[in-house]
């Protein structure tokens, strides 16, 4: 089984709509282990509705947008890495919750929990001001975990500069980049092809 972990920069910096992306322009299933935050519906929903993906329930759905270990305290929940094991599929598209660094509970982070599934990391960050430091940053500690990193997606305005620093400094190929859509509709991704670099790397996996 080829599967993939989606890890961010930040909460909020799209690795919803890259993961809705990868499903439907690599024929993948979805899994998002933890989703923290119910109200105006589910990344799982989301992805469902942009890319018809086959959709693996969660392990953990916790009703406040928190941390995961925060969350979970508030619904009386104790998350352990033993709880997750991957969903048996031919492809699959794992989301995490916020960047690699974001806790589980009082031992363990997202990070962790990639080591735990064996997973490769895909970094998906954005492209303008301050986007050198934050990736980096998260490829440090990728790489200090022992996780094997695929490459960095950038999302926002093409900035050559930022890609090209990423990829000096971070030493990973920046595989694909992607606009922040006017319309996030299913024919809005449908439309956005797929890098060749990208499909080469997916399938190396």
């Amino acid at each position: 089984m080829k599967h993939l972990f989606v890890t961010g920069t930040d909460t909020g910096i799209g690795k919803t709509i890259v993961s809705a992306w990868l499903c439907k322009h690599w024929e993948a299933d979805y899994w998002k282990p933890v989703q923290s935050g119910l109200e105006g519906g589910s990344d799982s929903e989301w992805v469902a509705r942009l890319s018809h993906a086959r959709i693996h329930p969660e392990t953990h759905r916790l009703t406040q947008p928190l941390s995961p270990h925060q969350a979970a305290e508030i619904d009386g929940v104790k998350i352990q890495l033993s709880d997750f094991e991957l969903p048996q599929t031919e492809r699959l598209v794992v989301e995490g919750a916020g960047g690699s660094l974001v806790p589980l509970n009082w031992r363990d982070t997202m990070l962790d929990l990639m080591k735990h599934l064996g997973s490769c990391a895909l970094l998906v960050a954005r492209s303008g001001l301050g986007t050198i430091n934050h990736t980096c940053l998260s490829l440090q500690a990728l790489k200090g975990a022992g996780v094997p990193v695929l490459g960095v997606i950038l999302v926002g305005e093409v900035n050559s500069a930022n890609r090209e620093a990423i990829q000096h400094f971070g030493e990973v190929p920046v595989l694909a980049e992607l606009p922040v859509f006017n319309e996030i509709s299913e024919q809005a991704l449908s439309d956005f092809g797929m890098p060749e670099r990208l499909l080469r790397a997916l399938n190396s996996l």
